[in-house]
């Protein structure tokens, strides 16, 4: 790919806005793998490529909630490996396997995510964390193992899940949720980037350049996400969330 001015410009552009949203709620992949699909790369070269520039936001946007404090640092010492080996044999398994069944999962569940959190006024706003016990964590090893799985086998809305999950199962407010969810995110990546890395599946270049304008987008979402809490990362969550959906139906209908 020749990395011309307005090359590097739009790669930059997408990564940057991607990354601000990624940073919180997860969903970036929503804009930054379509771009590079638009500048001509194939199919397995984009997912690649895109873990590398996702690798890079994830660890900044990561660093950002855990030197704020908001995370939770037992339950992350705990889940960090699930996601990362489950995103592994995502990664390894999306060489062979057709993505169609997977993308109408996705849509459904996708969907009874957004219809419970819009109905549920109060959802995320308040903290309900009690503690760990037998039956959260017996859940959520096997969710973070399968969305890990997910992200290194397909991967858009990933860290939508992990929030949800943080939130729905543990009790967290929607900024912790979005702490843990991209530190999580960031084990996947790393995982699935091993990987495409391996298979000689990434564009390092483009990743980079593309990498660099998520580092700053990531910064500041985060930023921002700590900073006007709940009430900015609640509806950013619904907006990616319907956008995700109507994006997945589409292509599945209309995409040949």
């Amino acid at each position: 790919m020749e990395m011309d001015v307005s090359t590097i410009l739009f790669l930059a552009l997408f990564g940057f806005v991607a990354a601000f949203i990624d940073s919180t709620v997860g969903g970036g992949g929503l804009i930054s793998l379509p771009a590079l699909l638009g500048l001509g790369m194939p199919p397995y070269l984009a997912l690649g490529t895109n873990k590398l520039a996702g690798t890079i936001s994830s660890a900044t946007s990561s660093v950002t909630f855990i030197r704020n404090g908001k995370f939770d640092k037992k339950l992350m010492f705990m889940l960090f490996p699930v996601s990362l080996v489950g995103a592994y044999f995502g990664a390894k398994t999306v060489l062979f396997v057709p993505q169609e069944l997977l993308k109408v999962l996705v849509i459904i569940m996708m969907a009874l995510i957004f219809v419970y959190t819009l109905f549920n006024k109060r959802f995320g706003e308040v903290a309900n964390f009690k503690g760990y016990t037998k039956f959260t964590l017996s859940l959520g090893i096997p969710f973070t193992f399968l969305i890990g799985f997910y992200d290194g086998f397909f991967g858009p809305g990933t860290g939508s899940f992990f929030v949800f999950l943080m939130v729905l199962l543990f009790g967290y407010d929607f900024v912790i949720a979005a702490g843990n969810g991209r530190i999580l995110n960031l084990a996947s990546n790393i995982a699935a980037l091993t990987v495409f890395t391996l298979e000689g599946k990434v564009v390092f270049v483009t990743g980079l350049v593309m990498g660099v304008a998520m580092l700053l987008g990531a910064s500041l979402g985060a930023r921002m996400a700590i900073k006007t809490g709940v009430r900015y990362v609640r509806p950013l969550f619904l907006i990616v969330s319907i956008t995700l959906i109507t994006k997945m139906v589409y292509e599945l209908i209309f995409t040949p």
